[in-house]
């Protein structure tokens, strides 16, 4: 029996034996030729096929994943319709008298070598495209069939250096119930893409897989990232136990499905949905989500070198109106910096990025780029209960230049007749901890608040959430984090407006009756998370809660309010 842990990038648990995914023997040779119009047509030829196979992958990822996660797909047929790509492949066979296949590998590592050296982190990712692209052509050029996740028809665990995007979207119709990558991230391609299916999976295994042979019997927890090949019967056993009591945890939670969010005495806590793009709203509808409690609007402006036009928005906003059928759909404004960029605008490097011009700040200083999102948004507001969020808001002279400019979009919307929903409500992200001490002014200037405990818990504990030696001092059970929590529910209550958390903090497990008992009206979290929330809030009553929470602010440091949680939780 062989034991290692990696990096879980998926969580769930699988059993089935394991599927070695092989590297297919890609080297080229430089061979001379004659007929250079024959050799040049050969390229035509496996471009013209690799577009006609990521045509079909493309089509099978939005019906098996979902429309957002299959744009990847979009972007390799630009690539292969780029002239400079293809013509790269045929001028070479023209110039040097080369193979189609040695001006293929020649092509890849000219056009890899010039994205990794492009400034934008962005451009440099693209890099392993034209990689999974050009390997495509290559073995359209070599005869060798397209990959090993074709011919797979029993349940199995794939291993594998990596998964491309294509090999990903294969596996959505077949038994795969889990994989293993060498390398790769919670970030990667891949590791998205499974999330997206529900598939368990680990990541960065490195030379740990590589003891494990094709057909060997595995178990994969993806959420611990712990993988264990040839088990013994007693953990097998264990194994097997762990996976009954989490099937019978899933089929538990499945009742709240249809139930608000409450405790056991009938408080409401409203439980919503974090959401990326329009299509990741249809889970959050099939989990029973009271609503969308953050769409974070930035993902339609990332990953990309344009910036989405006012229509493009407003169908995306739609979408996800529609979908949630007459629930709240609060969208948050361009938040972008950070760890967030968007190539499109070419923003500066800073020092300090978490701290400098993003969200709001960037929104009010580049008023076009905010006009186009603003009418875009009261456009889409016809069709539900759609609300605006302003994110990174420090005073209460930002939220009144914000909302000066919402006016702004009305009023062209009206001159150019328009139609829009007038009637908005506006928030903003209490993020900033100015912001929670400020907050029984800045209640009186909207109509919600909605705390960002990702950065809250950074701004307030000054710790870099990212950087992992300083990982330990991110502490959302900080009595001072608690209680600036605490201070903004107090403030939103008086005022009589919502106060919701949409951080992470909301979807972590236990800590709905925390927020509860601090004052909190709404929680939005991962789709995934909202069940157990629900399952969470209706096991106590909110006397139990805001017990709970009294001793956690009294805490004397973050320790303490830790053990005292850990206790009560049993």
């Amino acid at each position: 029996m062989v034991k290692f842990k990696a990096i879980g990038v998926s969580e769930g648990l699988a059993h089935a034996k394991a599927l070695v995914i092989k590297e297919e023997d890609l080297s080229v040779v430089k061979n001379t030729i004659t007929d250079v119009a024959a050799e040049q047509q050969r390229v035509t030829d496996a471009v013209d096929k690799a577009k006609r196979q990521i045509e079909a992958l493309r089509n099978e990822a939005e019906k098996t994943i979902g429309a957002a996660e299959a744009e990847i797909f979009d972007a390799h047929l630009m690539m292969l319709d780029d002239p400079d790509f293809v013509e790269g492949m045929t001028n070479l066979v023209a110039d040097d008298k080369v193979c189609a296949e040695y001006a293929c590998f020649v092509n890849c590592e000219n056009f890899q070598a010039m994205f990794r050296a492009m400034d934008s982190e962005y451009m440099q990712a693209r890099a392993a495209d034209i990689g999974d692209i050009s390997k495509r052509v290559l073995k359209n050029l070599k005869g060798i069939a397209d990959n090993a996740i074709d011919a797979i028809t029993e349940p199995c665990i794939l291993i594998a250096n990596d998964l491309t995007p294509s090999d990903t979207a294969k596996i959505g119709s077949k038994p795969v119930v889990g994989f293993i990558t060498r390398i790769g991230g919670r970030t990667s391609h891949s590791a998205i893409m499974a999330r997206s299916m529900g598939i368990p999976a680990v990541a960065g295994a490195g030379d740990k897989a590589d003891g494990i042979a094709d057909g060997t019997e595995l178990l994969l927890d993806g959420a611990a990232g712990e993988v264990i090949a040839a088990p013994d019967a007693e953990t097998l056993a264990q194994f097997e136990e762990k996976k009954k009591a989490e099937d019978a945890r899933r089929a538990m939670l499945a009742q709240f499905k249809d139930r608000e969010g409450a405790t056991s005495d009938g408080r409401r806590i409203v439980i919503e949905g974090n959401i990326g793009t329009p299509d990741d709203a249809v889970r959050v509808a099939e989990l029973g989500g009271e609503g969308v409690g953050l769409f974070r609007s930035e993902f339609l402006f990332m990953d990309r070198n344009d910036l989405p036009s006012e229509e493009e928005q407003f169908e995306a906003y739609k979408t996800a109106c529609q979908t949630m059928a007459g629930k709240p759909v609060i969208i948050r404004t361009l938040d972008i910096g950070g760890d967030k960029e968007v190539p499109a605008l070419e923003l500066e490097k800073e020092q300090n990025p978490f701290l400098g011009y993003r969200a709001i700040r960037i929104c009010l200083n580049k008023t076009d780029l905010f006009l186009t999102q603003l009418r875009a948004l009261l456009r889409a507001a016809q069709f539900g209960d759609l609300r605006i969020m302003f994110p990174m808001i420090s005073s209460i002279e930002e939220i009144r230049n914000a909302k000066q400019v919402l006016q702004q979009a009305k009023d062209l919307l009206k001159a150019e007749g328009v139609p829009f929903n007038p009637d908005v409500k506006v928030g903003i992200m209490v993020e900033i901890p100015v912001a929670a001490v400020c907050a029984d002014m800045l209640a009186k200037e909207v109509d919600f608040f909605s705390i960002g405990t990702n950065d809250l818990i950074q701004y307030s504990c000054a710790v870099d959430r990212i950087n992992e030696k300083i990982s330990y001092l991110y502490r959302p059970l900080h009595p001072g984090v608690l209680r600036l929590i605490a201070m903004t529910a107090k403030a939103a209550n008086e005022n009589g407006i919502e106060v919701g958390v949409c951080g992470e903090m909301a979807g972590t497990p236990g800590m709905a009756p925390v927020l509860c008992g601090l004052g909190v009206t709404n929680l939005s979290m991962s789709a995934s998370a909202m069940l157990a929330a629900k399952a969470d809030l209706a096991a106590h009553s909110y006397a139990e809660c805001k017990e709970l929470a009294d001793k956690l602010v009294m805490a004397a440091s973050a320790t303490e309010a830790e053990q005292m949680f850990a206790a009560w939780r049993g």
